[in-house]
């Protein structure tokens, strides 16, 4: 069955950090996080391949860093130097291998002046 239990988020502070993980239940050929703030589309803030290759929004270049643990099936989004208007829910897109992309449940990240 394919699934996707995403973890992390919650509220901090102004440049504060956290992270995100996103677990697959099969091998993890390529992954993204998007974020959807309020009233706003969903835009993506970071992917990466299955050679590790990695892609960042020009908004978070620099504080944001997506990684893999393969051995885990989970991606990761480090997100450092956070910002109010990085408030939003993030959900994890996962493609694994032998399936369709899926989403993840999205976890809301709170981001306090």
């Amino acid at each position: 069955q394919v699934q996707l239990v995403q973890s992390g988020g919650g509220l901090v502070q102004a440049g504060g950090s956290l992270r995100l993980s996103c677990t697959a239940s099969g091998s993890i050929v390529r992954a993204g996080w998007y974020r959807q703030a309020p009233e706003k589309g969903r835009e993506l803030v970071a992917s990466i391949t299955n050679d590790d290759s990695a892609n960042y929004a020009d908004f978070v270049k620099g504080r944001f860093t997506i990684s893999r643990d393969n051995a885990k099936n989970t991606v990761y989004l480090q997100m450092n130097s956070l910002k109010p208007e990085d408030t939003a829910v993030y959900y994890c897109n996962v493609k694994m291998e032998g399936y369709f992309a899926v989403w993840g449940q999205g976890t809301l990240v709170t981001v306090s002046s």
